[in-house]
């Protein structure tokens, strides 16, 4: 099968021989897997064009969701990935890990008439628990190394969503974009399609996360965009997971899931 095409090969290309330090992204799904490896072809082929050293450009990053993460995500990335693999976490004030399930019972607490949960519309647990903190670390990453220049880089692909499918594969990052610094956001495998992604992990000689044997896609294990397979599966790896979400919804009167609340979409009796 012919290798799909990056976008905005060009910009990345430029980037590349300015130096810029590429930080990917990577959540253990397999899109973040096969853009990594797609950025790192990339510079492996510019290595053999320039005759000049490139993948000691990449950095790789995960935001550890705590205990809402599939278990074994971490040696996942870790084991497929052939750089230095850096994890950060969203922290309250006082230093304190924020994790997902504590952020909802907080805004529950503080706006009881509002809704808790995060949904479609207000997704702050990418914000917050991702986002935030890989963007940290990038300003504090580069203030570190004495440097200005950078691309983010996710695994994001239009045939996710139609929201995802608008997105600019190519953009400055106007919140990193200060105090001297250039960074731009970069959507490498935008165009790809699923069985593109799974070719470029089977090319690479290496399998996706465990979860995709049943799974669709892997995110957090209750993820507000889960079908009702993932769910289930999701149920069955981890009921004691399960049951503090139930109890969860229960308790402030609200779900996260649009088909109804997490009990009514998974099979209860038949949980490990």
């Amino acid at each position: 099968m012919k290798n799909p095409d990056l976008s905005n090969l060009g910009q990345a290309i430029d980037l590349a021989r300015r130096g810029a330090t590429f930080y990917v992204s990577h959540s253990g799904g397999k899109d973040s897997q096969a853009a990594y490896h797609a950025v790192l072809d990339l510079l492996i082929s510019l290595e053999e064009a320039d005759d000049r050293p490139y993948q000691h450009l990449i950095t790789v990053v995960h935001a550890d969701l705590g205990r809402v993460e599939w278990h074994g995500t971490q040696q996942h990335i870790f084991d497929t990935t052939y750089h230095p693999l850096n994890v950060v976490h969203a922290i309250w004030k006082d230093g304190s890990r924020k994790e997902l399930l504590d952020m909802v019972e907080r805004r529950a607490a503080q706006r009881p008439d509002s809704p808790a949960w995060p949904s479609s519309a207000q997704r702050y647990c990418t914000s917050d628990l991702k986002r935030g903190p890989i963007e940290k670390f990038i300003r504090n990453d580069l203030k570190d190394r004495g440097e200005h220049l950078a691309v983010n880089v996710m695994g994001l692909r239009a045939q996710e969503s139609d929201s995802r499918a608008k997105k600019d594969t190519w953009k400055d990052n106007a919140r990193l974009s200060k105090a001297g610094r250039e960074v731009y956001d970069w959507l490498p495998i935008h165009a790809w399609t699923t069985e593109e992604v799974f070719d470029c992990i089977a090319r690479h000689g290496q399998e996706p996360h465990p979860a995709y044997a049943q799974n669709e896609r892997l995110s957090c294990v209750f993820c507000i965009f889960g079908s009702d397979n993932d769910l289930q599966h999701g149920a069955q790896q981890r009921p004691e997971l399960a049951a503090e979400y139930i109890a969860l919804e229960e308790r402030i009167g609200r779900t996260m899931f649009h088909k109804g609340a997490l009990a009514d979409r998974i099979d209860l009796v038949n949980l490990a």
